[in-house]
This record gives structure tokens, C-alpha cells and sequence, in this order.
């Protein structure tokens, strides 16, 4: 996807909970944790004649005074049982060293100048700069460190404009979806007057620099609540120096649309508005010729108008658009369309199917870029944009191509990032002259991996589906069912889930652990029918491909239950929180991230109306007995032993409503049938995708550390300090990632 298609959705997930070594279990694990008081209300809803009790509905009000009174005893409760387990501060002190690493983004030019961000350090934020001659002295463009500099606002997205004098960036406090956008003039330094409140993703620049087109969400109208904001979405046009209140309406969508972005042309004519409506979305082209039309609504014509399927643009040549499309093909396949015919344009096959899944692709100089996947493994081909195969660029092991690909239609270079689970994500400039790949930048990891390695298993689940799992772990691992595993996936949205690094993975796996990634149905790592294998009616095959890679686990020898952790973040939180309740005996610790575990309200906010066409909705009978059977909060039963628990949340998620969190904590403490405790951790300026370096860092000592004790780890494999393993480590250097988590 070329640096002009703006509103780009942070990379879907990014694997990061990594179990810690550090501590053996002690007496802290003897006795319940006394729990705060939470009363249970009458409340009963009628769902489709079956009577459905929701006693802890008054925590869905975030801000009354009894949510506010039952999360400061949380708090303390939280606090005081984490505090209190050893080796806490010796593993926050290693993760500090193993984020202590330089790294820089994916860069892309515009006119001439090389834009990218990079970190220095534990630096709360990566700073944006530019350069025009690979080598020379970058200038700082926009550092978010002075506007922020404990990270409680973050710079999540920018664009620069066509002739690169003018920056518009988005800042929102703790990382909230709704942002702020402004526009800083390069040549001073200083930003314009120009603020727009309640935008989404990153503007589209008109060839002209004058103004952009942008997407706004609605604010929340009179009495609505925190949680209840409407989810409508528009796409506008605003003219710089004009007020936001005369901006031109340009199309609006509303509860069905999960995701809205635009993209430009490179010659100017065109600008594309694509908005996502789960498995489907619909494109609509927008012919700037005249740009004074007034009725701009009447110009934005939908292409493809009856043909349902995720179209994704990869660029614009001339009036040719190039066209990533899943219509009559799951794995997805490369067509053109000829934009001067509108709604009557046929798409012209430019890529067949393959059996290799589509995940991306570009148009740099004369080139199509593939990102494709073979068993969740990336490959980078390269094509003529006949579709004749024009070779490929290797790949140096088993990992991934990160996201955005960067290029543009005409310059002969293209950049790319490749990372696994033990290779910080580095970034590299292809000369499509040579066919030669360069390090741009190149990170140099705190650790020596010289005795670690990933490799990838198959498993079958309950149906006899073959399903993949990454596994990384010490080069002489024995089977021997004794060693600490922490099991993830996620398995919706048709995210795909392959090797990404996190500091927290050589951490777990250099103590003696094991990281294991499971490809659960629900995802897009097969293609389209793999995600449909996971979604609405099916998303009990996501659960069971969870439960049997856990037995596979337990069965090759690799772990036992009592060693075996889970952990799962937004749509994987809800996977473990169904894990958890269906079969609590598989394991011994569970952590999950900002889940959904209210199946049967989660329309009613934030943007979870736009996840109906994943989930289902529960106003649907069909829908409502599947979603029933599976919601976390609803099948939580008093008296069984489920495992130790930690839930965490976020106080600024305007993605998912953190009452899904305190309600299925509350529910949880009460029904707990033995001892291991259930706690519950609410992040403070952060949201569902983001939370400053210090928090973050944080709130994963705070993980391992439950987590370690839970499973009887001892510190750092028995006996190694926590700077055994460390390879040219400083104080320096850590690409922060602004995003860690999937927005979903």
C-alpha cells in the first residue's frame, strides 16, 4: 500500500504477550484475595422469549460513583497482590534493557524527501524526520515527545503533502481512535490554525496542497454517555484557513461501517473513499477534474456496485486503477479497473489466484509488489503490471514483511520491513534496477539468539482441520512436559497472525519458556473461507482450534496444563475468555486484554455496532442462541475452579468499552470456586491500541510477574541474571511501537 493511501488501520495485531520467567510460586498463592463488594442488581433482559440476567449492568456506567468507588478497590487490591511477588522489579529492569534498542519505520517519499520515524531509546514516542539524501543530517519534522512528553497524548498517523511543505498529523490523549488533527508548515515549524475534532485516519492532500479530504466521526449528541458514542461516520473536504464548520460533505456512513479511509492519485485527478463493512466493503471514486463542483456527493460514484466482496486499492495509474480483491477469490487475486467508466467498469484479471494468500501489494516504479503468504510464511514477488512474474526478493528466515510497503508508480526503489519472533523489525530499500535489498538503518537487538530458534508445527483440531502454530523456544528444548508455555492467537477479522518481534519474546524463551502462536480459524491466514471458518455461526471452531493446540501442546510433551498460560488481547481477549469458561482445566494462568466478553450487549457501544457482520447480532433469534452459548460473561458458573486470571483494560479504550472488563472481573471474583485470585488492571491514559513506553512497560512487569508465579517459573532459567543474555545493551534505543495492539 503506497504512502498516499491514508487512514492505513495499524497493523492488525502485533503479537506481543510474552511470558516472563522470574519467579517460583509462593505463599502469596495459599489463599484467596478478598474481594471488593459488588452488588448484584435485578436487571433481566428478554432476549427472543429467554430470560437473561445482567446483575453487574450498573458498571456499564464508567463515570457513576459506584463503578468509580468498586475500581479504586480493585486498584488496591490489584496493586497490593502484584507488589508483593518477587522478582517483580529484576524483570521490569530486563524488559527496560531489552527495549533499550535504536530503530527506525518504513520510509516513503514525497517530492524528493525520504520521511520516516525512528527512536532513539526509551523515548515515549518515535520521532517523525526527513532527509533528502540517504546519509546526510535528517531534519526533525515533528517530535511528539515535546508535545507530550510523558506520552499521554499520542501522534498515531500524519500525512505529508504532495509537495511536502505541509504536514497534517493526528494526536489524541491515551491513544484514542477519535482524534485531533492539525497541520504543521514545514518550513517554520509551526503549526497552522487549521484543528479538526473527531477525526479518524489520515487526510488525502488534493494535488494542490490547498486542503484534503478527511474522514470525521460524530460527537456524541445530548445525554448520550462515554460509552454510547454514535458510531457515523463522514468523509469531508477541508479547504486550509478555512473554518472546520464550512468543510464540504462528501458521503456519510453509519452503524454498518467499521473502518473509513481514503487515497489519492499520484497525477491528482482521483481521490478513492473505501469504507469496510466487515468480510465486505464498497469503493467509491471521486473525479477531481473540477474540484469547484459544488456537489461533490453527486461525483463520488461506487465502483463494483454489485459485486460484495473486500475490495482493497493498491494504486492509480493514470486512470487505471490496480484493484486487491477477494471477489471469486478467497486467497484473493489482482484486477484493473478503468475509473473513467465508473459503476459500469468491468475489472480486468491483471493476477490469478494462487495458493499462496494475498496480504498486501504496491506499485513501485514499473512493478506490482506481492506480499503473499504460504503458511503464514511472507514472500515478496515482484510482477509487471501484465501480471507476468518479474522474480523475487528473499527473505532472510521463517518471519514476516511488515506493514505498510512504501513506493511509488515511476520511482524504480521500494521499501519494506521484515521481523520474526527473534529479529527486531528492520527496514530495507530495494533497487528494482539491481534487484538488490539494503538495511535501512538496521536495529541492533539487546540479546544473542545463537541458541534460540522458531519453528512450525500442525495440529488437528476437533473436526480433523489442519491448523498451523509457531513455536519459539531454546534450540535443546526437552519434551519432557515440564517446560512454561505461553499459548496466543486471535482468530477474527481475518487478521493474520505471523511472526512479529516483541522484546518480551526473547525474554520468556531465553528463561526457559516457549512461545506459541497458534493460526486460529476466525483469521485470514488460508484466505477468506479460513476467516468464514471463524466467524457469526462458526466462531466455536476459533475456540476449539485454541483448545487443540493446547492438548497438542500437552500431548507432544512440550508442557503440562499446570504450565500452560493463555493470554489474548480484543477480539483474542474474547478468545480466551471463552477458554476460560469452556474449559478450565486446560490451564493454569489466563491473561486477557481489553476482551469482549459481553456477546450480548457489545452493539450498544463505542464502534461495536460496526463488529455485527464478524459476531452476529444478538437482536438476530439465530445469532443471539450461538452468541449466547459462548459470551464469557454469560456462561460463568459459581463454584468452578477457573484459572488465575489477570484482566486488563484500558481507562481511554473508545474501541472496546472497558465495562466488558469490570463486569466480567466482577462475575468472575464472584463465582471463583477455589483459590487462584482474579484480578482485574486498568491502564491509565491508554486506549485500545496504545499506551506510553513507561505504562507499557509497566503493565507487562506487572503480567510476567503474575504470570511466572502462577506457573512456578524460576528466575531467568535458575540462576542467570537478568543481563546474562545481553548483547551490546545501553540505556539507548528502542523503536517504540505506537501502536501495539489491533484497533478493533
Amino acid at each position: 500500500m503506497s504512502a498516499r493511501l491514508a487512514g492505513l488501520v495499524p497493523a492488525r495485531r502485533v503479537a506481543g504477550l510474552l511470558l516472563l520467567a522470574g519467579i517460583a510460586g509462593t505463599a502469596l498463592t495459599a489463599q484467596s484475595p478478598r474481594y471488593p463488594a459488588a452488588p448484584r442488581d435485578g436487571v433481566v433482559d428478554n432476549y427472543h422469549g429467554t430470560q437473561v440476567a445482567d446483575p453487574y449492568r450498573w458498571l456499564e456506567r464508567l463515570d457513576g460513583p459506584r463503578t468509580v468507588e468498586w475500581l479504586q478497590a480493585e486498584k488496591s487490591l490489584t496493586e497490593g497482590y502484584l507488589a508483593s511477588l518477587p522478582g517483580r522489579e529484576a524483570i521490569r529492569r530486563r524488559l527496560t534493557s531489552l527495549w533499550s534498542y535504536e530503530g527506525t519505520s518504513v520510509p516513503h517519499r514525497e517530492a524528493g524527501w525520504l520521511f520516516y520515524r525512528k527512536s532513539s531509546g526509551l523515548q515515549p514516542q518515535p520521532v517523525l524526520y526527513r532527509v533528502r539524501v540517504e546519509g546526510s543530517p535528517p531534519q526533525t519534522v515533528l517530535d511528539p515527545n515535546e508535545i507530550s512528553p510523558d506520552g499521554s497524548i499520542e501522534i498515531h498517523d500524519y500525512a505529508v503533502s504532495p509537495d511536502a511543505t505541509r504536514l497534517a498529523y493526528l494526536r489524541s490523549k491515551g491513544g484514542e481512535v477519535v482524534s485531533e488533527t492539525r497541520v504543521r508548515d514545514l518550513s517554520t515549524g509551526r503549526d497552522l490554525a487549521d484543528v479538526l475534532a473527531g477525526t479518524l485516519t489520515s487526510p488525502c492532500w488534493t494535488r494542490d496542497g490547498r486542503g484534503f479530504f478527511y474522514v470525521r466521526r460524530l460527537a456524541r449528541g445530548p445525554g448520550e454517555s462515554a460509552a454510547g458514542a454514535r458510531p457515523e461516520k463522514r468523509v469531508l473536504y477541508h479547504l486550509l484557513g478555512r473554518p472546520a464548520t464550512r468543510d464540504r460533505l462528501v458521503r456519510s456512513w453509519s452503524r454498518d461501517a467499521r473502518w473509513v479511509y481514503c487515497m489519492s492519485s499520484e497525477n491528482g485527478r482521483w481521490v478513492l473513499i473505501v469504507a469496510e463493512k466487515g468480510s465486505e466493503n464498497e469503493i467509491r471514486a471521486l473525479d477531481l477534474r473540477d474540484p469547484a463542483q459544488p456537489d461533490l456527493a453527486a461525483q463520488a460514484v461506487r465502483l463494483l456496485p454489485a459485486r460484495s466482496a473486500l475490495h482493497t486499492p493498491i494504486d492509480i495509474i493514470g486512470n487505471t486503477l490496480y484493484v486487491r480483491t477477494n471477489l471469486s477469490a478467497p486467497k484473493g487475486r489482482v484486477v484493473a479497473l478503468d475509473l473513467t467508466q465508473g459503476a459500469r467498469a468491468l475489472p480486468r484479471e491483471v493476477l490469478h489466484e494462487s495458493g499462496e494468500v494475498i496480504a498486501d501489494a504496491i506499485i513501485a516504479g514499473d512493478r506490482l509488489l506481492v506480499h503473499s503468504l504460504s503458511d503464514a510464511q511472507s514472500r515478496l514477488r515482484l510482477f509487471g503490471l501484465d501480471g507476468r512474474s518479474k522474480g523475487e526478493i528473499p527473505l532472510p528466515e521463517i518471519g514476516s514483511v511488515g506493514w505498510p510497503l512504501s513506493g511509488h508508480p515511476g520511482v524504480p526503489e521500494l521499501f519494506y520491513s521484515f521481523s520474526s519472533f527473534l529479529t527486531p523489525e528492520s527496514a530495507y530499500r530495494h533497487d528494482l534496477h539491481t534487484g538488490v535489498s539494503a538495511p535501512f538503518q538496521p536495529p541492533r537487538a539487546p540479546f544473542d539468539r545463537s541458541k534460540l530458534e522458531t519453528k512450525q508445527v500442525f495440529f488437528v483440531s476437533k473436526d480433523g482441520t489442519r491448523v498451523p502454530m509457531f513455536l519459539t523456544a531454546a534450540k535443546d528444548l526437552k519434551l519432557d512436559g515440564s517446560n512454561p508455555v505461553l499459548l496466543t492467537g486471535y482468530g477474527g477479522y481475518g487478521a493474520i497472525e505471523q511472526p512479529s518481534y516483541e522484546p518480551d519474546v526473547p525474554f520468556w524463551v531465553e528463561s526457559g519458556g516457549i512461545y506459541a502462536v497458534a493460526n486460529l480459524r476466525g483469521g485470514g491466514e488460508y484466505g477468506e473461507e479460513w476467516h468464514r471458518g471463524g466467524m457469526l455461526g462458526r466462531k466455536q471452531n476459533s475456540f476449539d482450534d485454541f483448545f487443540a493446540a493446547a492438548e497438542f501442546l500437552i500431548r507432544e510433551g512440550y508442557t503440562a496444563p499446570r504450565k500452560l498460560a493463555i493470554y489474548g488481547h480484543s477480539n483474542g481477549g474474547l478468545l480466551v475468555g471463552a477458554a476460560l469458561t469452556e474449559r478450565p482445566d486446560l490451564f493454569a494462568a489466563a491473561v486477557a486484554n481489553a476482551g469482549h466478553y459481553d456477546m450480548l450487549r457489545y452493539p450498544r457501544f463505542t464502534i461495536g455496532a460496526g463488529w455485527i457482520s464478524e459476531y452476529g447480532s444478538p437482536d438476530d433469534p439465530a445469532a443471539f442462541r450461538y452468541l449466547r452459548a459462548y459470551s464469557p460473561l454469560h456462561n460463568v458458573r459459581s463454584g468452578v475452579c477457573y484459572p488465575a486470571t489477570l484482566l486488563l483494560a484500558a481507562d481511554h479504550d473508545d474501541v472496546v468499552v472497558p465495562s466488558h472488563s469490570y463486569k466480567f472481573a466482577a462475575a468472575l471474583q464472584a463465582a471463583q470456586g477455589c483459590d487462584r485470585p482474579i484480578l482485574l488492571r486498568v491502564g491509565i491514559d491508554a486506549s485500545h491500541g496504545y499506551a506510553s513506553k513507561p505504562e507499557r512497560i509497566s503493565e507487562r512487569s506487572d503480567l510476567w510477574a503474575f504470570v511466572a508465579s502462577r506457573l512456578g517459573v524460576t528466575p531467568f532459567g535458575g540462576g542467570a541474571s537478568p543481563g546474562a543474555f545481553a548483547k551490546g545493551a545501553s540505556s539507548e534505543g528502542a523503536l517504540t511501537r505506537t501502536a501495539i495492539f489491533p484497533r478493533r
